[in-house]
């Protein structure tokens, strides 16, 4: 028997007042993935995700996450689920290491709340109040938040937004993890490369509506590649006509020693802006 998605969107529509932010969207994501969803400012992922996660009802269509209806069977599904936010909803005065020991209680068998504040560096910020964290600080707890009640899906907004780049790798790193175990994750970040980097699959939504989805391979795929080359001296006047005929003639003409020749295919950037012609802004 196959297994059920982990979300499954159907036909989802939802409207604000004359606006409709999610125009009729059907997406899937497969078990123990990083699924990415990405789209510009607007395009409806937040609204999309928001309704995964319970917090809206569809007007028309339907969500299912690990099979269940995130509204009509919220308590059966809470537990089985973590959602990092985008600005995690920690009170103003607490301090980080309570209010993740806060979260932790509230779980039947949360992770060691220690083991998460080592791996996310909560340690250096323990103490201090969530409102003088940094925002790299604070998507470190929100991660820890979302994590320490060992769900088996987990929805994580802009993960690393702020974050500087050793903090940036090791989230990436824990992510990969989480899918290793059997963790489904899904994802939304405006960094395509860490899009590209992380994620199984990748669906694209622009207006509300899907326009691509796919492996990062698959969606890269099929364009031509671009050479460059590295040489260790300046070229002289004649030398673009040369390389027309040959790399190794060219060089072996010139005299220029060949450094490196490097060879590079659109990225997921590139198909983005294609798809949308917009930037992948937070929503």
């Amino acid at each position: 028997m196959p297994e059920v998605p982990a979300v499954l969107v159907d036909g989802l529509v939802m409207r604000y007042g004359e606006k409709t932010a999610v125009d009729g969207l059907t997406l899937e994501v497969a078990p123990h993935t990083i699924t990415a969803v990405l789209g510009p400012n607007g395009a409806g992922k937040t609204t999309t995700l928001e309704t995964c996660e319970g917090y809206r009802r569809p007007q028309t269509g339907s969500v299912r996450v690990l099979g269940l209806d995130p509204v009509r069977d919220r308590a059966d599904l809470l537990p089985r689920i973590g959602v990092m936010l985008q600005g995690q909803g920690a009170w103003s005065g607490v301090r980080a290491i309570e209010m993740l020991r806060h979260v932790a209680r509230l779980h039947a068998n949360p992770l060691p709340v220690d083991l998460l504040v080592e791996r996310l560096a909560l340690d250096e910020c323990g103490r201090t109040p969530y409102r003088r964290l940094s925002g790299g600080q604070q998507q470190r707890l929100g991660l820890a938040m979302a994590l320490v009640g060992r769900p088996e899906l987990v929805f994580v907004d802009e993960p690393t937004a702020g974050m500087d780049p050793a903090a940036r790798r090791t989230t990436w790193e824990l992510l990969q993890e989480l899918r290793h175990d059997g963790v489904t994750v899904v994802l939304t970040t405006h960094y395509l490369e860490e899009a590209e980097r992380l994620a199984d699959q990748v669906h694209i939504i622009d207006r509300g509506r899907l326009v691509a989805s796919g492996t990062p391979e698959e969606l890269t795929r099929g364009s031509s590649a671009t050479v460059r080359l590295v040489v260790d001296r300046a070229l002289g006047p004649d030398a673009e006509a040369a390389l027309r005929e040959s790399v190794r003639s060219w060089s072996d003409h010139h005299g220029v020693g060949l450094e490196s020749i490097s060879f590079a295919s659109r990225t997921l950037e590139d198909v983005f802006l294609e798809l949308t012609g917009r930037e992948a802004d937070g929503e």
